[in-house]
């Protein structure tokens, strides 16, 4: 049986992880549906944004005041996301993710620019419209989570088991710009020769043209990376806390990547 509050699915289903299928979604998706609620009717409104994590994989969103989402979620903070992972054939055959939730508008100095950082690591081209006086940074307080993986494969899952423990890594929070900004500048091949090895999911479309590998993210639990089309996941053989545990783990995983052994 899969991880606890798991629906039933097919004792064949082989090795489907729904905690870690629901992380890794989370993670590397770029967009995702965003489902309102109508103040005046109460009806679903569903529409598409693009979305970032924070350390601990709550759900950024950068959304203009002009909306009409973002007035239905001042009026009714509740709200539904769709993370989806796109593939050939059948699209119900592909795991997606919805997050039940509530949106707070942040807008706290200090707890704005942290999630503008981690979501313009993510959509570079954001910052362009960012800052205007219409637009305001969200984050997502999650309350149920379901997993659809596929055909045969559904789960129901708590926060707690996708929320990433952010216990005791308080240095790596604080650092996580420096350290993303030390290794894209001193260390270019890492992002893409880690993407190349251990980058989930290992379907993704990884083309010469799709713009150069960078780190977007750290995180406890792993290291996330991108180009101008992908974003992959590299989780961590252990969880860390600090910028030396991170060092220790990305000199392993890079070892490993050229063929050494750790």
């Amino acid at each position: 049986m899969a991880a606890s509050g798991a629906e039933d699915f097919p004792a064949e289903a082989v090795k489907f992880d729904p905690v870690a299928e629901a992380k890794l979604l989370l993670r590397t998706t770029r967009s995702a549906a965003l489902a309102t609620l109508v103040a005046d009717s109460g009806q679903p409104f569903a529409t598409l944004v693009n979305v970032a994590t924070a350390p601990d994989g709550s759900p950024i969103l950068l959304l203009s005041q002009l909306a009409a989402h973002t007035r239905h979620l001042a009026a009714d903070p509740r709200l539904s996301l769709l993370f989806y992972a796109p593939g050939r054939g059948d699209p119900l055959a592909h795991p997606r993710l919805t997050i039940l939730g509530r949106a707070e508008r942040v807008d706290e100095a200090e707890r704005r620019a942290a999630l503008r950082t981690r979501f313009l690591a993510r959509h570079p081209k954001s910052a362009l419209y960012a800052d205007f006086p219409d637009f305001s940074f969200f984050h997502v307080a999650m309350e149920n989570v379901h997993l659809n993986g596929g055909f045969g494969r559904a789960a129901s899952l708590s926060v707690h088991q996708i929320r990433t423990a952010l216990e005791g890594a308080a240095e790596l929070i604080a650092t996580e710009p420096e350290a993303i900004a030390h290794i894209n500048a001193d260390h270019p091949g890492v992002a893409g020769l880690l993407a190349s090895a251990f980058g989930q999911p290992a379907n993704v479309d990884r083309g010469a043209n799709a713009g150069t590998w960078r780190v977007i993210g750290l995180d406890p639990e792993g290291i996330d990376l991108g180009n101008d089309a992908t974003i992959v996941r590299v989780s961590f053989p252990r969880p860390v806390s600090n910028g030396a545990e991170v060092r220790q783990v990305l000199m392993e995983l890079t070892a490993a990547a050229r063929g050494g052994a750790w």
